[in-house]
């Protein structure tokens, strides 16, 4: 059995609702991704997606790619591009709801092998846990997929605790995968976006879970992280040592990467160095297999990767199923 954390459902139906809603809003976003990806990148993303819709959007392409990479599981969630932060409330609330609504209707085809992750309007705190439920409860989601951060909310948000709260009662999984970058046009050129923007993310948004103390209130969170984890695992120690000499930086209990040890990590880290690091850091159970499948910078064999990283059977194991089947075994059922 292996069990893929990672991999993505393009819901074109959602696309246009949001365009019919937000005309608008929908330009001013393109706008902003032109601005911090750079036409040159753009240009080429494009064409990548397009030549991927099947493989997005269709099962039997889902299940045939599976079959062709020894996966017998994906867990899937929607493509980042659904996120929609700029949605105001209710726009947001509505989309969030109608990606449970698709992405179940996606994975029912094939229960047995699809497993599905919602989404929830994370600009609007006052509204989460009504879409949380939605996923989880109304529509039989493993979890949610979340960001980095959205508008003026950050992941140490107080407005978040009901969220926290709440996804650890339903024992269900959060999955933080970002999408865009506030460091904008400096990334603009060479893909930076991507290569330096999506680690860097990961990096700011855990950090703020972490200082913020968000991990000792809510200590049963089953808190999922795309790409490793970004940076964060790579440099823990410059925020152990920020803990032991910064006042500011002491509002969690323990040293920060005391915390890497509560959290799981998907393997999209290109470099079986970096994976073995990663399990040096945060443990052998706390890393899951994942592909970010379709996309250009996932994983083409990510079965493959684990395989031939020069661990041990049991850390391999663990890593392509155990783990992540051990995720799922508390969740509330809907």
């Amino acid at each position: 059995m292996t069990i893929d954390v990672h991999a993505h459902v393009l819901l074109p139906s959602l696309q246009a609702g949001v365009e019919a809603r937000a005309p608008e809003l929908v330009q001013e976003a393109a706008a902003l991704e032109l601005r911090r990806n750079g036409a040159e990148s753009l240009a080429v993303s494009g064409p990548m997606v397009g030549s991927r819709i099947p493989r997005l959007t269709q099962v039997t392409e889902r299940i045939a790619a599976m079959d062709a990479q020894g996966v017998d599981v994906q867990w899937v969630s929607a493509s980042p591009n659904h996120f929609y932060p700029w949605a105001p409330e209710g726009l947001a609330v509505w989309a969030a709801n109608e990606a449970n609504r698709l992405v179940a209707e996606h994975v029912a085809q094939v229960p047995d092998r699809l497993v599905g992750l919602g989404l929830v309007p994370l600009q609007h705190p006052e509204r989460i846990v009504e879409c949380l439920d939605d996923a989880v409860l109304g529509r039989g989601l493993a979890g949610v997929e979340i960001s980095s951060f959205a508008g003026d909310v950050e992941l140490s948000d107080e407005r978040l605790e009901p969220f926290w709260a709440r996804a650890a009662e339903l024992g269900c999984v959060v999955f933080l995968h970002p999408f865009g970058c506030s460091l904008d046009e400096r990334l603009d050129r060479f893909y930076l976006s991507n290569t330096v923007g999506q680690p860097t993310e990961n990096a700011v948004a855990l950090s703020h879970l972490i200082f913020a103390g968000v991990l000792d209130r809510h200590p049963s969170l089953k808190l999922v992280v795309a790409h490793g984890g970004g940076y964060l695992p790579f440099a823990i120690g410059r925020s152990d040592r920020a803990w032991q000499v910064r006042p500011e930086a002491r509002r969690c209990a323990h040293a920060p990467s005391s915390y890497l040890s509560k959290i799981w990590f998907d393997t999209v880290v290109h470099d079986p160095s970096a994976l073995q690091h990663l399990i040096a850091a945060a443990g052998a159970s706390q890393v899951v297999l994942g592909s970010d499948y379709p996309f250009d910078m996932g994983l083409d064999e990510p079965v493959d990767f684990v395989r031939g990283a020069g661990l041990s059977a049991d850390i391999t194991d663990g890593i392509l199923a155990g783990n992540a089947a051990a995720l799922l075994a508390t969740k509330v059922p809907a």
